[in-house]
């Protein structure tokens, strides 16, 4: 592999903008199925076109308009049976903490949350289409609209923050588990998202369980 840094598309190089890059990621089978392979690792498009038994014509273009989208990064070229092929993978976010989010602008914010938008909703229509998603017993998935002063808003926040350390200390202790017994594991998503909606107003009895009218 050559030693090329990691490379993502600037934005004003970029096909698309943000929002309708992200939109264009997720809208296809083959762009969520490539999303979600590249995010355990680099890999070239014919790698790709082997692992979902399709086309390399079609895998080469999605995966070239994903790049040239901005939504994954090229992480340089490698001489395969006499053949250059280029490989990518997901873009790597670093951690950030709440004082560097705020200090932020907001376009700066975008772009981290586009990423993050991209990665979850790719990896759950992945595990739709795949009919993982109706077979699991355990699955969860649950949504609510609520309408929330600024209080509200932040004690929201607050217990999806203390939610998600809660979930990472899950992952450390089954871990070490996993590596007693050297079981497999199954690899789970887990995302939490608090947000505020696109439009004014809520549905009527919201979205969360049905009732009665």
């Amino acid at each position: 592999m050559a030693k090329t840094l990691a490379r993502r598309k600037p934005a004003k190089d970029r096909k698309r903008p943000i929002g309708e890059a992200v939109a264009y990621a997720v809208g296809h089978r083959i762009r969520i199925e490539a999303l979600a392979i590249l995010a355990e690792g680099k890999h070239s498009p014919n790698e790709v076109s082997a692992m979902l038994h399709e086309g390399l014509s079609v895998v080469s273009h999605h995966m070239k308009e994903l790049f040239e989208s901005g939504c994954i990064e090229s992480v340089g070229t490698a001489q395969v049976r006499g053949a250059t092929e280029h490989f990518y993978r997901a873009i790597k976010l670093p951690y950030i903490s709440d004082e560097e989010y705020l200090a932020m602008p907001t376009d700066t914010r975008r772009e981290i949350i586009g990423v993050i938008v991209q990665a979850i909703m790719s990896e759950l229509l992945g595990s739709f289409q795949a009919e993982k998603l109706e077979t699991d017993d355990d699955v969860w998935l649950a949504w609510d609209a609520a309408n929330l002063d600024l209080e509200g808003k932040r004690e929201v926040a607050d217990e999806l923050a203390a939610s998600f350390e809660r979930l990472l200390d899950i992952k450390a202790r089954a871990a070490n588990r996993l590596a007693e017994s050297g079981e497999p594991g199954t690899t789970t998503i887990i995302s939490l998202t608090g947000f505020e909606r696109s439009r004014q107003g809520q549905p009527t009895n919201g979205y969360g369980a049905p009732t009665e009218d």
